[in-house]
């Protein structure tokens, strides 16, 4: 059952944590192969199902545990045709698992007590969000987004998330896709360390291209996939920094080139992370949203909560 749709986001919470980090965790900490840095094959097998459940449970805990609403991010990200056909997904197998994520999701949820818990169906870029080769127009963007808006439109998902998207016509796309299927929609458009858009365009001119092409259908913008201090000295008190709701960083400050070719994972500070977005939350104290992206895990995400609640 539906709850969070036709009233997003919530009115029940004044902060939410999102979490948006599994797949660097997985992968460096857990010791987990992602092809195409995908996360939704796990779905296939009760042990990988498991781990993503973990996930869950734990932001689930930790909302209840520091008195914070929690949306819990699909393991979609990238379960789109073209990126599937990479990994040698068929979009049947694409609607299967898209689904099937969402209906697990929606079962963690009815077995918890904690509200408000928000279901979003997370979907990603259709090329590499740090270095697409093309930009798509808004009506290509659209048409190829409805593709898998379509399917997650079946399910008891609350909203969309368009996450790391670097240029805005396939925002715009997203959204018209989005509306189409009566959905609410969020973008979080990521940016590099000198707080502009892999393609150049700056944050103030992303969001009002996609507003003005959509009527302001979006719910809110959000940052992520950054370090704070890649972009805090960006944001400023003008109109269109209301629009910007949520903040989901990366635990390094290192780019999104050195990113790929690290060995390693760079953890950053949780304690340090923590602050840092508590800091942009006392300056916009109109952002609702925080998280940890890269890098990040649990011991993050409690640091940004204790910080965030002043604790």
């Amino acid at each position: 059952m539906v709850v969070y749709r036709d009233s997003f986001p919530p009115e029940s919470a004044d902060l939410f944590l999102a979490y948006t980090g599994m797949e660097t965790d997985l992968i460096f900490n857990k010791g987990v192969e992602l092809q195409g840095f995908a996360s939704y094959p796990l779905m296939e097998t009760a042990e990988g199902r498991e781990l993503l459940k973990g996930y869950l449970k734990d932001l689930i805990a930790l909302g209840s545990e520091t008195d914070t609403g929690v949306i819990l991010e699909s393991p979609t990200w990238v379960a789109n045709r073209d990126r599937g056909a990479v990994i040698g997904y068929s979009p049947n197998e694409l609607k299967r698992l898209n689904q099937d994520a969402i209906a697990m999701m929606a079962a963690l949820r009815a077995e918890s007590d904690h509200a408000p818990t928000v279901i979003s169906a997370n979907i990603g870029p259709r090329e590499d969000a740090y270095a697409p080769e093309a930009q798509m127009s808004p009506e290509e963007a659209e048409h190829y987004h409805t593709e898998q808006l379509s399917v997650l439109a079946e399910t008891d998902v609350d909203v969309i998330s368009g996450y790391t998207l670097a240029y805005p016509s396939e925002a715009i796309g997203i959204v018209r896709a989005a509306r189409r299927f009566g959905l609410p929609v969020v973008i979080a458009f990521t940016v590099e360390t000198d707080g502009r858009l892999p393609t150049g365009a700056s944050l103030q001119e992303a969001i009002s291209q996609v507003d003005d092409a959509t009527d302001s259908y979006v719910a809110y913008f959000m940052i992520n996939c950054a370090h704070p201090e890649h972009f805090s000295s960006v944001l400023e008190n003008a109109p269109w920094m209301q629009r910007i709701k949520g903040i989901i960083a990366n635990a390094s400050r290192c780019s999104h080139a050195e990113l790929d070719e690290a060995e390693e994972l760079d953890d950053g500070n949780p304690t340090e992370l923590g602050r840092q977005l508590s800091d942009i939350r006392r300056r916009f104290p109109h952002i609702q949203v925080l998280g940890g992206c890269c890098g990040t895990d649990m011991r993050h995400m409690k640091e940004i909560a204790t910080a965030a609640r002043g604790n």
